[in-house]
């Protein structure tokens, strides 16, 4: 097996053994094995925009994360179904500004359930100018939430075996 598909690998083990369970996110993988690409629904406090520009609140928010063919060299690139107002999500969502390939495709998922609840955001380089104000001027209010993802672990049985001997 060659090591990106190693790598592969070993990212969906790490995806099932810490998220496996948690209530606050699922996380689906889509297509052939080993996956190159999920589709994650957090449920956790993120925003949007309404019809008429106002910023509401929501509670699911689903996130397309897509491992591309120079994966781990190159970044995961994560995209919102649904428009989220935040300064770091846009056409994309800025996951990193620097990346390096030991980061954990776990921790990118964490990352993302922070910044959809305002826990993390950078308003020095937005892609959502107005978002980046929108938290300059509501820094008070921030972060919408604190829910932990992949903070729970899974439940374990355990089956023994006894010889008949």
């Amino acid at each position: 097996m060659n090591p990106r598909l190693r790598r592969l690998e070993s990212d969906y083990a790490e995806l099932r053994a810490r998220f496996d369970g948690d209530p606050n996110i699922t996380i689906t993988p889509v297509g052939t094995h080993p996956p190159e690409r999920y589709q994650i629904i957090y449920r956790v406090p993120s925003l949007r925009l309404d019809h008429a520009n106002q910023v509401q609140r929501t509670q699911q928010t689903t996130v397309t994360l897509t491992l591309p063919m120079a994966y781990p060299r190159e970044k995961p690139h994560a995209e919102t179904l649904d428009p989220i107002f935040h300064p770091n999500f846009g056409a994309y969502v800025c996951i990193a500004d620097f990346w390096a390939p030991g980061q954990s495709l776990g921790d990118v998922v964490v990352s993302i359930g922070d910044m959809l609840q305002y826990r993390k955001y950078n308003i020095r380089s937005p892609l959502n100018a107005v978002a980046a104000e929108w938290a300059n001027t509501h820094a008070l209010d921030l972060p919408l939430g604190q829910i932990e993802v992949g903070g729970m672990s899974a439940p374990i049985s355990v089956a023994v075996r006894r010889s008949n001997d």
